[in-house]
């Protein structure tokens, strides 16, 4: 067991700081992003180790946007604003917006894993990582309905990752998906709280 644990020190640290994350996020807690940062360092070289070339990759993206989410949920509320930026909820548009984004990112993703990786899953793969990227987009802005597609992103992964031996990060993405559920009622729950201070 100690053999096991020294050999995925690495992993293992991921996995408990992301666990941590997902936790400032349910609180709405601003340190979520520099802990952002340092995880998806980790999981750089975690993903890149075991071929998940498009989950590599999409952790570049999250260190581009933890500072912009920091930057946005810092100064992106209304003028006087001592809240900061406030939960918002998905519009009709910015639905249509987000599926035009997302169809072509996943068809870009797929085909550059299928004919330049040996990705042993391109499609799945570009599928949890173009949800994963609107998704973290979402949340950067405050958008509630960020929660619903980390449910969906995380369940498909643990299946993945299943299938890749990642142990760890199968129970990390457990975690991820009953933690993505209880944000969803919590963040909820506080646009509802907004919504009756403004009507007062």
């Amino acid at each position: 067991m100690s053999q096991w644990i020294s050999g995925h020190l690495i992993e293992i640290f991921g996995a408990v700081a992301g666990i941590v994350f997902v936790y400032l996020e349910i609180r709405q807690n601003i340190w979520l992003w520099p802990l952002g940062i340092v995880t998806s360092a980790v999981y750089i070289w975690v993903f890149y180790d075991s071929k998940f070339y498009a989950d590599m990759g999409l952790q570049f993206y999250y260190l581009g946007i933890s500072a912009f989410g920091w930057y946005w949920w810092l100064k992106g509320g209304t003028a006087g604003d001592t809240n900061l930026l406030s939960i918002s909820r998905l519009s009709k548009s910015l639905i249509m917006r987000y599926v035009m984004v997302f169809i072509p990112l996943q068809l870009l993703i797929w085909f550059v894993l299928k004919h330049f990786t040996d990705s042993p899953i391109p499609a799945w793969d570009a599928f949890t990582t173009s949800v994963s990227i609107i998704a973290t987009w979402m949340l950067a802005r405050k958008i509630l309905e960020h929660w619903i597609l980390w449910i969906v992103a995380d369940t498909v992964s643990i299946c993945l990752y299943i299938y890749k031996g990642l142990f760890p990060t199968v129970i990390l993405f457990s975690v991820y998906t009953l933690m993505a559920i209880t944000g969803y009622q919590a963040w909820k729950r506080d646009f509802n709280m907004q919504i009756e201070k403004t009507n007062i």
